[in-house]
């Protein structure tokens, strides 16, 4: 039987309805221009009869991005049966399969613990490292591995089993990775695929080749291959990873690649400096003037905010303590804080922004929360009056919910200071507002702000304290803080019982729709349906009914009349009706735990953090969460809003708020960062080095405003260049994006803890390491204690490995001539180690040289 895959089906529909009505306007042309008879047929098959004919195949596999599980694939796939550690009965399972013929594969992390298991139980396996060359029927092989779930495929005499450690062990192990304090550049790098842009700092843009082992000068290793314009190749070996970045420009730009043999790329680094320098100084204006500012300095909590974070009901995670701990430290300080907290949907950034106005409140300060909805507003206005209820502490709410009489009693307590927490919306911004005493501004969801409006508050009261919480923080903001303009702090630790919600991609389908709801109301829950329009959102309303008459249902959107919106979400949040239809109105903040399905209607039409704002309005509880993206069947998904869906769908792991602002910044570009007249200078070098370019500069000037000497730019790491194969083999990682991720953590490691932390890593992940990854992270150890000791090279000449070290540092020649005598020759400003190819020894002596020209530099210094 023939086999026929269909890759994304939907568009293949679609683009074969596309190229059949461009057929019929060519023809119809044709025609009329008389090059064409009258009458003559379509010399193409029509797409309704092409389509008949490949679903009138019995064996086809779709392949979907959106596909939620194997059912869904149009082959015959089916669940296998979970043996959860019973072995025994895996083996006599696995057995019988065997005996009917059919292939087995076990991908495990575990694989050599499963073969000797699988041994004891009298099973005989193949042990492989791949199944390129194909699977032998009646057989069993073992891969050493990691799915999220395996799957069996009932095909006749090629039927196939897949078992993954879920199914054989009953868990899959967790990789140990370590502790990510903030987000860091480098993982940029770690998702690069062939035929990306890159940026070499010092060699210009390129397009990303892929990795090759290669040996330059008696050395085996592996390289970035760069493609440069005119057929120009560059070999980057993996110590030099900190030299390189992934492009990222505005969208739809595609950069020059640059010259080698040329000067352009120093001119076009020199033009960007010269322009970061000139931005700098405007930054900092606003920004680093505030640091040179006297604002207030709190004093230490008080036994009254201790009783409160007492009251807390909810254990804190450790990210919540680290970020509250950095939030007081900057309001005890003088300079005013300015600080970014990146928490994701639930993870507690409102329990902090509590604290926090308690602890200005707590000092006779003011505080003011900008939140972008008056729903926002109203739930937070209930929040903090229950948390601070055993308090004498006024908080009030500033929005279009409130009568024109009760603004104005607001507004009249704000400038007498009677109103010590005030809640609003833009409505705060509003000139007549005016504060006896503010000392703190939070804004909650600010990628829901413009720049006019956070700036306008700023520059009121340069002196005030400002706290911006934000799961997807906006590219501008983020940068800005990555670029250390601004102060950051992460919280990536998931609340305890949180379960990640379950995403999934899907045409719109009134069957769908209709088993979607009525499952969460069969567990007693309710269910969010976002229309965002309102011109249309009564048919959908209607619509909804009849295709679920046994449901009730609410309808919410920002243009109702004030009362009416209030009674709508009063309705819903108590649980009288079933569904709220509604616009993206409930984006920001909404927190009714009951809700735990979220149904987005058109979802190709919004934006990436709307959609990952909008899925963190459910699952903020212990019970699992859905949340189905919807869009108009046979619609034409435009590249970017594949993209947004791809990137949502696969961001289900808890905690990825900080991520989803990296991928919209690529998906959506950065022409907007820093304005108009700065988008050519980041499109001639990319996001990543114009931004370092910029902080560089920042700091810089800084230090100047200071009185103080800039520090040079970051030193280059010492180059070490010995004959020695070193790198990581296909067979011990397999994936390209694992392995560069692992070469660009070496290549920025600082100590040699650091390096037996990632060999202690890579065991537990990837088994024993090899003599060539063993050799890596030699080199790695080196090059840390040569950076740390002032070398500048190390490198073969001869017989022997010569170590330079830099003009500028003081080489105590008694100290290691004593220390060392009869292992090194020991000059002014180099060091020389005997080499024989086939003696070992010599790495040790040389690690020993290195640590002990250390220790005596640090003694020297």
């Amino acid at each position: 039987q023939t086999l026929v895959i269909l890759d994304e089906p939907t568009e293949v529909r679609s683009h074969l309805d596309q190229i059949a009505e461009q057929a019929i306007d060519v023809h119809d042309d044709l025609v009329k221009l008389g090059e064409l008879p009258k009458g003559m047929p379509l010399p193409h098959i029509p797409p309704e009869e092409l389509w008949d004919t490949i679903e009138g195949f019995e064996q086809r596999l779709e392949l979907s991005r959106w596909a939620a599980g194997p059912e869904d694939s149009g082959m015959p796939f089916t669940t296998p049966s979970a043996f959860g550690g019973r072995l025994r009965t895996l083996a006599t399972d696995v057995a019988g399969l065997v005996r009917e013929g059919q292939r087995v594969v076990m991908v495990s992390q575990q694989a050599e613990r499963l073969a000797a298991l699988a041994k004891e139980q009298g099973v005989t396996t193949d042990r492989r490292d791949s199944i390129t060359d194909g699977i032998s029927p009646a057989s069993v092989h073992i891969i050493r591995g990691s799915l999220p779930a395996g799957w069996h495929l009932n095909a006749g005499d090629s039927s196939l089993t897949v078992l993954s450690d879920a199914e054989i062990f009953g868990f899959t192990k967790q990789r140990r990775t370590p502790p990510r304090q903030r987000f860091n550049r480098e993982s940029f790098l770690a998702e690069l695929s062939t035929g990306d842009y890159v940026v070499h700092i010092d060699h210009g843009i390129a397009r990303f080749a892929g990795l090759v082992q290669k040996s330059f000068e008696e050395r085996e290793t592996e390289y970035l291959e760069l493609h440069y314009a005119e057929g120009d190749k560059l070999f980057v070996p993996m110590e030099q990873l900190d030299r390189i970045s992934r492009y990222a420009g505005p969208a739809d730009h595609a950069p020059s690649l640059t010259r080698l043999s040329s000067q352009e790329w120093a001119r076009t680094k020199e033009h960007v400096r010269r322009a970061t320098a000139e931005l700098a100084r405007e930054l900092l204006n606003l920004y680093a003037a505030r640091e040179m500012l006297h604002g207030h300095a709190y004093n230490p909590d008080t036994p009254w905010q201790q009783e409160l974070e007492a009251a807390f009901p909810y254990v804190e995670t450790p990210d919540q303590l680290t970020a509250l701990r950095d939030i007081k430290a900057d309001m005890e300080r003088e300079r005013p804080m300015d600080r970014l907290v990146c928490g994701d949907v639930g993870y507690g950034k409102t329990e902090i922004a509590i604290r926090a106005a308690f602890k200005a409140v707590m000092d006779a300060q003011q505080v003011a929360i900008l939140v972008p909805t008056t729903v926002l507003a109203q739930q937070h206005g209930r929040t903090f009056s229950e948390r601070l209820a055993g308090f004498p502490i006024r908080v009030e709410v500033l929005s279009r919910f409130r009568s024109e009489q009760e603004q104005r009693e607001v507004i009249a307590g704000l400038t007498n200071g009677g109103v010590d927490i005030i809640i609003g919306t833009h409505r705060l911004l509003q000139k007549d507002v005016q504060f006896k005493n503010l000392g703190l501004l939070i804004i909650d969801e600010e990628q829901r702000f413009g720049v006019t409006h956070k700036e306008y508050l700023k520059k009121m009261r340069q002196d005030i304290d400002v706290l911006t919480l934000s799961a997807t923080p906006i590219p501008r903001t983020l940068y800005m803080a990555l670029g250390s303009i601004r102060d950051v702090s992460t919280m990536e630790t998931p609340p305890e019982e949180r379960l990640p919600i379950k995403t999934y991609v899907a045409e719109n389908d009134d069957r769908l729709v209709r088993e979607a709801i009525l499952r969460e109301m069969e567990r007693g829950g309710q269910v969010y349906f976002v229309h965002n329009r309102v011109q249309s959102i009564e048919q959908v309303a209607q619509r909804l009914r009849r295709i679920l008459p046994e449901a009730s249902f609410t309808i919410a959107h920002g243009k109702m009349p004030e009362h009416q919106l209030e009674a709508a979400m009063l309705e819903f949040s108590e649980g009288k009706t079933d569904v709220l239809i509604c616009t993206t109105i409930i984006e920001s903040g909404l927190d009714i735990p009951n809700v735990n399905t979220i149904i987005i209607n058109q979802a190709n039409r919004l934006g990436l953090a709307q959609l990952y704002q909008l899925r963190g309005r459910v699952g903020r509880g212990a019970e699992r969460a859905y949340a189905y993206l919807i869009y108009d069947r046979n619609a034409r998904l435009t590249e970017a809003a594949q993209k947004r869906l791809q990137t949502i769908f696969e961001a289900t792991e808890l905690g990825a708020g900080f991520q989803i602002a990296m991928r919209d910044l690529e998906i959506r570009g950065a022409g907007n960062l820093l304005g108009p007249e700065q988008s050519g200078n980041m499109a001639a070098v990319g996001l990543d080095l114009y931004t370092r370019l910029l902080s560089e500069q920042v700091e810089r000037m800084r230090a100047l405003r200071r009185g103080e000497m800039p520090k040079p730019s970051a030193a280059v790491s010492a180059s070490v260049t010995l004959p020695i194969a070193a790198y990581i083999p296909d067979e011990y990682v397999a994936d390209l994006n694992q392995r560069l991720a692992i070469y660009q953590r070496l290549a920025n490691l600082t100590t040699v803890e650091q390096v037996n932390e990632i060999e202690k890593e890579l065991r537990d992940r990837f088994g024993d390491p090899p003599q060539l990854v063993l050799s890596l992270l030699y080199v790695a150890a080196l090059r840390v204690l040569g950076q740390e000791a002032g070398v500048e090279s190390i490198g073969l000449e001869g017989e022997q490995i010569v170590v330079r070290v830099s003009e500028s540092k003081f080489l105590p020649r008694e100290t290691l001539r004593r220390e060392l005598a009869g292992k090194a020759a020991v000059g002014r400003t180099q060091l020389r180690v005997d080499y024989r190819p086939n003696d070992y020894a010599w790495q040790g002596r040389l690690l020993e040289v290195l640590q002990r020209l250390a220790m005596s530099g640090k003694a020297a210094v």
